[in-house]
């Protein structure tokens, strides 16, 4: 998403990136859920990346056992990481996935 800042009748646009606004275990929280309740894996999988890059890549990826760039690439719109790995990297950003039954 971008954002428009008009100065002297010239707008200009910078790309918001939501990972400078995750400060905390509740904004992380209310991310996630907001997620899931969207069902869609490829969204649950940017808003992890997006908790990832909040937390520092390079530190992430190391525990992973990946390259940076490789963590990056796994995260991306069009990556495949495996459940194994979803699952490591939602371990190292202290996440745990909760199910639950849906409702009628």
């Amino acid at each position: 998403m971008r954002t428009a800042i008009k100065t002297r009748e010239k707008i200009t646009f910078s790309e918001w990136n939501p990972a400078k606004y995750i400060n905390d275990k509740e904004t992380v929280i209310a991310y996630i859920e907001a997620a899931l309740e969207e069902n869609d894996p490829d969204f649950l999988l940017s808003v992890i990346g997006d908790i990832a890059r909040s937390k520092g890549m390079a530190q992430i990826a190391r525990e992973l056992n990946l390259d940076r760039k490789g963590l990056y690439k796994s995260l991306a719109l069009d990556g495949n990481p495996s459940f194994k790995t979803v699952f490591k990297l939602m371990d190292i950003l202290g996440l745990r996935l909760k199910m639950e039954l849906k409702s009628a």
